[in-house]
């Protein structure tokens, strides 16, 4: 891929992205006031994380970091029959797999729910409901997972429009049934629970059109014996565990939230899905984007490619990571009253979601590290040091979390849920820092000497920008609830953003940096 070319996807990907995680946000503003925090909006959070969570395993996780290596292969090497033969072979074996895996979920919903939401079992309204909608939602693994595996084909090939787009589906889909379906019903949360599955097959259908125009639209075929499936799966398998670590630590800690008191469940989603955003918008529309560039560097032995690839996108991410997690951080209370204080969700939920946030906040970098420390090892088909990595920190956010929520309750005095958040920012920069030690102890990448004067630039411009933010956060309107107030506060926190940006923008070209240091190579 031209670096050219490598930076327009990526912005390709960054802005569909950003669609996406706009209308993520007004979604979770349209949720959020419908239905409120606790009660039966914790039984959808908790019934939507399960097939979420597996699709981000099996779809955007392992499956495509297994699969995009394997197919670059079999694009340098093969001839196109063999790659249609290879996307045949492997689409039958996914979606036997995933209809297998769909069946049984269904089949034992309140076992799984159980598992995943046993703080439910004391409130049986809340774990039918959540069981309930696990059943409707849970058919969306399928079709996102082939969406995700129509997409890896897409973006290959360097097509990435389409698959960025196909999100976009999942949050109209969802705005549409909590604002129009949802009063018609006699149960308004199940309605979120129909959009979510429809969303899924939508966003497959999207993806079709595209793979025709390359000519790898092809039947699938159930064969676990074909080569390239074999491999694809024993790439697989391991990092079904490594890619998705981020989402296992949610995962645990929603099942610990679930003990706690009503709400815990939506204040930590709502935190997350802020926490996300600049993770989406950047992290993984350049993990996305560099993964078919590491393969083919790896595919053609051009470990000097490799290297500036990996370098590029590191420079980005500390671009955009290190000042949104510090901004993040400052103006955590003031993001979430702008979004989400409105409707059933109160004051109290506000500062609840908020303390989430400013815990959860530094974690936004090291995420955002580990989506391009992670495809090095897979573009390399290395899938086991991901896992090794992966299952460390898995056991240090089990223990962090103990840890924290022992010293808020005990000695602290602060929500519990706030403990969770903080453990998991602290797993992901075990996750991130044991990549790089690994990538670094093998000379597959290290930062050079020209990073000791990037971070001193952009350590300097964030310190600028969130001695700014503190300054300003003092006219910030708190106070009121009308919906004239609520317009006054988001345009506020515009300004805010504005103002925070400007001063990050300016202070580092103060510092000596310029545009041209973020180009490839």
């Amino acid at each position: 891929m031209a670096k050219s070319r490598l930076f327009r996807s990526t912005m390709i990907v960054s802005s569909m992205t950003m669609l996406s995680r706009i209308l993520g946000l007004v979604r979770d503003v349209v949720l959020l006031g419908v239905f409120g925090a606790g009660g039966l909006m914790d039984a959808f959070v908790m019934a939507f994380k399960i097939p979420n969570f597996l699709r981000r395993l099996f779809a955007e996780g392992a499956f495509s970091q297994a699969f995009v290596p394997v197919l670059s292969e079999y694009k340098e090497k093969y001839s196109i029959k063999e790659v249609q033969v290879l996307i045949s072979r492997t689409s039958g074996v996914l979606s036997l797999i995933l209809f297998m895996l769909t069946v049984l979920v269904i089949l034992l919903a309140p076992q799984v729910m159980g598992l995943f939401g046993g703080g439910f079992a004391d409130e049986p309204a809340k774990f039918n409901t959540a069981t309930d909608l696990l059943r409707l939602t849970f058919p969306y693994l399928f079709f996102i997972s082939m969406t995700a595996f129509a997409g890896s084909i897409l973006q290959s090939y360097g097509k990435f429009a389409a698959p960025a787009f196909a999100p976009v589906l999942l949050n109209l889909c969802m705005i549409g049934a909590a604002l129009l379906v949802a009063p018609m019903m006699a149960k308004p949360i199940m309605a979120l629970g129909y959009a979510v599955a429809i969303s899924g097959l939508l966003q497959l259908l999207i993806q079709l059109p595209q793979l025709w125009q390359q000519r790898l639209l092809v039947m699938p075929k159930i064969d676990f014996k074909h080569e390239g499936v074999q491999r694809i799966l024993k790439l697989m398998l391991p990092a079904i565990f490594g890619v998705s670590v981020t989402q296992i630590n949610l995962l645990i800690n929603a099942r610990f939230a679930s003990e706690m008191i009503d709400g815990s469940v939506s204040w930590m989603y709502a935190a997350e899905r802020l926490s996300e955003l600049p993770l989406g918008l950047i992290g993984i529309a350049i993990g996305t984007v560099i993964l078919p560039s590491l393969s083919k560097s790896e595919a053609q032995k051009d470990s000097d490619n490799f290297i500036k690839t990996l370098d590029w996108a590191a420079r980005l991410i500390f671009l955009v990571g290190l000042p949104a997690a510090s901004a993040m951080f400052v103006l955590a209370d003031v993001f979430i009253q702008a979004l989400f204080m409105r409707g059933e969700f109160t004051l109290e939920d506000t500062k609840m979601a908020g303390f989430a946030l400013r815990c959860l906040s530094g974690g936004i970098l090291g995420f955002m590290l580990i989506k391009i420390f992670a495809p090095a090892f897979f573009a390399r088909q290395d899938t086991k040091t991901p896992v090794k990595v992966g299952i460390i920190s898995v056991i240090a956010n089990i223990v962090f979390s103990i840890i924290f929520v022992a010293l808020f309750y005990y000695i602290l005095k602060l929500p519990l849920h706030g403990g969770l958040a903080l453990a998991t920012t602290s797993a992901s920069f075990v996750n991130a820092g044991l990549l790089y030690f690994l990538l670094h102890k093998r000379n597959i990448f290290r930062f050079g000497k020209h990073w000791q004067k990037l971070f001193a630039q952009f350590i300097t411009a964030t310190a600028a920008m969130v001695a700014t933010l503190y300054l300003l956060l003092g006219y910030f309107p708190v106070e009121g609830t009308t919906n004239s107030d609520q317009i006054m506060r988001i345009i506020a926190t515009i300004g805010l953003c504005i103002a925070g940006a400007a001063v990050y923008a300016i202070v580092l070209l103060a510092t000596g940096f310029r545009p041209r240091q973020l180009k490839h190579g």
